[in-house]
């Protein structure tokens, strides 16, 4: 019986992973901004630098890694 089980991925290792994927030339903006109560909210947004373009933002999340890589996903479908 083999004992080869995954490991979960850590928060570094989900932000390498994330930042692997992010082409060197594209720009990335992360904002954390007051969530509800005492909750901290993260933003992010990925993308190639145009001149007079409007950055893209994502929804918030709870984790910096999470925004990240949603920003990631987001600007991949345009």
């Amino acid at each position: 019986m083999s004992h080869n089980y995954a490991t979960p991925m850590t928060p570094e290792k989900r932000l390498a992973r994330v930042l692997s994927r992010i082409p060197a030339d594209w720009s990335i903006w992360v904002e954390r901004t007051p969530g509800e109560g005492d909750a901290m909210s993260w933003r992010a947004a990925v993308g190639p630098q145009q001149a007079g373009q409007e950055t893209q933002w994502c929804t918030g999340h709870d984790t910096m890694v999470d925004a990240l890589e949603a920003a990631w996903r987001h600007a991949r479908q345009q």
